[in-house]
């Protein structure tokens, strides 16, 4: 199931399992990589660091810059992802909005503020 949702990102699987923790890694065309945990026990539906009131240090998302936020706003509404916050402008004039994986891992599209 997450692997699919990457894949409709553009991602593309490269390897996996590997490692004395098992991962399995997908590479965007941007370049970006991510590296998926493979024997997870947890079956929280939650995001312990963005679902909880209780605040921990750590990661809670990634942002990926995107030049057209309305475009990528309609391919990933093509892809069947569901919107979760946004389109929200800053004042500065910056415009983003957030998805979750199937995994509850929040994803941020941002387009920066015109120069």
């Amino acid at each position: 199931m997450t692997r699919d949702f990457y894949e409709k990102l553009g991602f593309e699987f490269i390897m996996g399992p590997v490692g004395p923790e098992p991962v399995a890694i997908m590479e965007h065309p941007s370049g970006v990589n991510i590296n998926f945990i493979l024997n997870a026990n947890s079956s929280s539906s939650v995001n312990q660091l963005m679902d909880i009131s209780e605040k921990h240090a750590g990661y809670t998302h990634i942002a990926l810059e995107v030049d057209d936020l309305a475009k990528a706003k309609g391919q990933i509404e093509a892809l069947g992802c569901t919107i979760t916050e946004g389109p929200v402008e800053t004042p500065d004039g910056a415009i983003f909005l957030f998805i979750r994986d199937p995994d509850r891992n929040v994803i941020e599209f941002h387009q920066p503020p015109s120069k």
